[in-house]
């Protein structure tokens, strides 16, 4: 159905640079005409509402402690009603809006917008969305420096934009919410598989690091629970007496996109999930900072994530060769291995096995399960099995040549599902900005089109926004 989609008949100029022709039947609009602006105070039985920047506005979950906190102040919280768009005007040059679920109560950092009759407003989100509608919205947003910009009201009701008729602006949400509902299913099973093959890869490092080359020889008591029986010319230690200083980093408010070759870039915590660094994961510094150098990542540093969920807490990865000029953020931890104690690779893969994951995971805090916390002490008096030296280097080639095959299967999953979103997002804004006909398509689809439809946020979920929305409320 997709690759029979063509272009309209018929196009005019839309009297906007970055937008160029529109369907011949289309309008262009202020967004004044389309929503009108709601600053509705009280209301605090409602829940508390966020925006992520991959997943639009949600429910937000947090303890009793977090809510009270919010609630003491709760006077200048905003209502907004299901079905309202909300942003936040901080970083909506970054796509940080959404279309609300439920009623509900957002940050005095954000915009509420009731849409007017005849808006779809799920149309108008994704058209925002859209990089070439980002960088209006950056270049209408206003502020000291760049990296503070706001997009106040005032400034987007003024932003003109493409406006089908009510009944294709639903056809196209209709056949988006299909599309998007078939790719994210592909995405889902290759993600479910890549989960499967990192299981298999850890059953491999656990077996490793906890019995040696030789699983079959004598073990002692190592007199520590999380540890119990351990080879018998191993030893223990605390990973303090084991490391350099433990240093964190730095989280100033970045672009959206990542670093160019001969820029600044902050690492996003999510570069040490999957098993590996991945200095990919970063956002673009943006000129008007000035980068610390003390805290650029170098070969041989060992990152440890101190802020996340649960389940992706604490995951360690060694950066090896990095690119330069990527700087540590403020929820990575950094340290170096002692070469008298540890190889590298090799105190980062005993890092990820099961008794240091479950010291971890015993020892975290946080007001809500999507955010938790652990603090340098924890894995200062992390407890740890030390093989001898030659040992360590002898595991590491093993578990490097046994998970060569699954390391392989993974990347190529990973590649395709970058490839599924990019076509996604292409796909998304030639729709919207009216680059290919969907109407047809949408009026053959069947009457549930998008019932099992829920994006997948994949592990970049450290892009939680509301912090900075109460730091500036």
């Amino acid at each position: 159905m997709i690759a029979d989609l063509k272009p309209y008949a018929q196009y005019k100029d839309s009297g906007l640079p970055w937008l160029g022709q529109v369907p011949a039947h289309w309008r262009v609009v202020r967004n004044g005409s389309l929503f009108g602006q709601r600053s509705q105070t009280g209301y605090a039985e409602l829940p508390i509402l966020e925006v992520s920047l991959k997943t639009g506005v949600q429910v937000r979950s947090f303890g009793g402690a977090k809510r009270k906190q919010v609630m003491s102040d709760f006077g200048k919280y905003k209502r907004a009603v299901k079905g309202y768009l909300a942003y936040n005007t901080m970083r909506m040059w970054q796509g940080a809006l959404g279309i609300c679920p439920v009623d509900g109560l957002v940050s005095p950092a954000y915009v509420v917008a009731r849409p007017y009759p005849d808006v779809e407003p799920q149309y108008f989100a994704a058209l925002f969305r859209t990089g070439d509608y980002m960088a209006e919205i950056d270049a209408a947003s206003r502020g000291i420096v760049k990296d503070r910009n706001r997009l106040y009201w005032d400034q987007f009701k003024q932003m003109r934009s493409p406006c089908p008729p009510p009944a294709e602006q639903a056809a196209i949400v209709r056949f988006l919410d299909w599309a998007n509902g078939r790719l994210e299913r592909t995405i889902r099973a290759k993600r479910k598989v890549i989960a499967l093959l990192i299981e298999q890869k850890r059953a491999v490092v656990q077996r490793a690091v906890t019995c040696g080359i030789d699983p079959t020889g004598r073990f002692k008591p190592s007199g520590i629970p999380w540890l119990g029986n351990i080879p018998s010319h191993w030893t223990t230690a605390r990973l303090k007496h084991c490391i350099s200083r433990i240093e964190q980093g730095w989280s100033p408010q970045c672009d959206a996109q990542p670093a160019g070759d001969n820029e600044w870039g902050v690492l996003k915590v999510g570069c040490v999930n999957k098993d590996m660094f991945r200095g990919a994961q970063n956002k673009r510094l943006p000129a008007t900072l000035q980068p610390d150098p003390s805290l650029e990542v170098a070969d041989g540093d060992i990152l440890v994530s101190r802020a996340n969920t649960t389940e992706l807490l604490g995951l360690a990865a060694l950066a090896e060769s990095p690119r330069k000029k990527l700087l540590l953020c403020d929820k990575l931890f950094r340290f170096r291995a002692l070469a008298a104690c540890f190889d590298s690779k090799y105190l980062v893969l005993l890092l990820r096995s099961r008794p240091c994951r479950a010291q971890i995971e015993s020892s975290t805090n946080g007001a809500s399960s999507s955010m938790q916390n652990i603090g340098q002490g924890v894995l200062k008096n992390l407890w740890l099995a030390v093989p001898p030296l030659p040992e360590q280097l002898q595991i590491v080639q093993r578990i490097a040549a046994d998970t060569q095959p699954l390391t392989a299967a993974i990347a190529r999953l990973e590649r395709e599902i970058e490839f599924l979103r990019e076509y996604g997002t292409r796909l998304i804004a030639e729709v919207v900005t009216g680059q290919l006909d969907v109407r047809d398509a949408a009026a053959r689809m069947p009457d549930e089109v998008s019932a099992d439809f829920a994006e997948d946020p994949g592990d970049e979920r450290e892009d939680s926004e509301l912090a900075d929305e109460e730091a500036e409320a």
